[in-house]
């Protein structure tokens, strides 16, 4: 099984970016996504940036794959995505339709946000030329044995095993509404919060993250415990949701478990610090996706 790294959601300085894929290309993670998905306006790195990234990876031994945005809703947004689309060198995550239709007969991996729920959905992608899909985040473990069951053999599957997960998007930017800015006179406010911007209930119960114009879960997802089911459902690459402190030791946590070199309880040991004693996996089980179910 091979672990892969998602794109960065958040927005960070373009040299914090480069430093960070600079540790991440010593570490023993398999598949490296890059590039923006949120926001069209969040541009400290061109396209090009990310292609001179990606062939720095590449040297180091990670296969790349550029990440599309997951809202196009506009003429600047279309274009980046043809551009990003024909760039000829890396493939291409399609998080809407836009870039699976710039993608198809083209080898591309079908973003989680095409909400790929049955065989049905499954076989148009892998016809269009899909290598791999990713896993919706709120398919149980139930449903994806029975969609990889039911689906064609010849696609590979990509699954959440890390992270706090997107749980919604939107065209309008929940940051600039809580700065009371519109989207377009952002001034780039979700750049003060490198991971998102945390909302409390009255209760002061951590309750969800502000990204942009995304929001995410306010506990990480941790599929660590269900590693041996992961595999028996057919679920090819795990999926680490990438953060400002700790994204190599959780790769190595996972690495070390996948090959045998430490125990499951060493590997919750060295998570532990990232999940703040609380990581979530209620989707695996069909439950709400914040509860960690025993």
């Amino acid at each position: 099984m091979r672990i892969a790294l998602a794109p960065i959601p958040f927005f960070w300085p373009a040299e914090q970016i480069r430093a960070f894929y600079e540790e991440i290309a010593a570490t023993a993670v398999d598949i490296v996504y890059l590039g923006e998905t949120v926001c069209y306006k969040r541009r400290g790195l061109r396209l090009d940036d990310w292609l001179a990234l990606g062939a720095a990876l590449v040297e180091r031994g990670k296969e790349v794959v550029l990440s599309s945005l997951v809202l196009v809703d506009g003429e600047a947004e279309i274009k980046a995505t043809r551009r990003l689309c024909a760039n000829g060198r890396f493939p291409v995550e399609a998080n809407d339709m836009s870039a699976v239709a710039l993608s198809a007969g083209h080898p591309f991996i079908a973003g989680a946000t095409l909400n790929i729920y049955n065989e049905d959905a499954l076989a148009i992608m892998a016809g269009l030329g899909a290598a791999r899909f990713v896993v919706p985040l709120e398919l149980s473990g139930t449903g994806l044995s029975a969609l990889r069951a039911a689906g064609p053999a010849t696609i590979a599957c990509e699954a959440l095993a890390f992270g706090r997960p997107p749980l919604a998007y939107s065209a309008r930017c929940f940051s600039a509404r809580n700065a009371d800015r519109g989207k377009d006179d952002c001034e780039w406010v979700c750049e003060r919060d490198p991971e998102g911007l945390l909302v409390r209930t009255q209760e002061d119960d951590a309750f969800l993250t502000l990204n942009g114009l995304q929001i995410h879960a306010a506990q990480p997802t941790s599929y660590i415990d269900e590693l041996p089911a992961l595999c028996d459902a057919r679920v090819d690459v795990l999926r680490i949701v990438p953060q400002r402190q700790g994204t190599a030791t959780i790769i190595a946590a996972f690495r070390a478990l996948l090959d045998g070199h430490c125990t499951p309880e060493e590997a919750h040991k060295r998570l532990q610090p990232y999940t703040g004693g609380h990581a979530a996996n209620g989707y695996w089980w069909g439950a709400a996706g914040r509860t960690q179910v025993p």
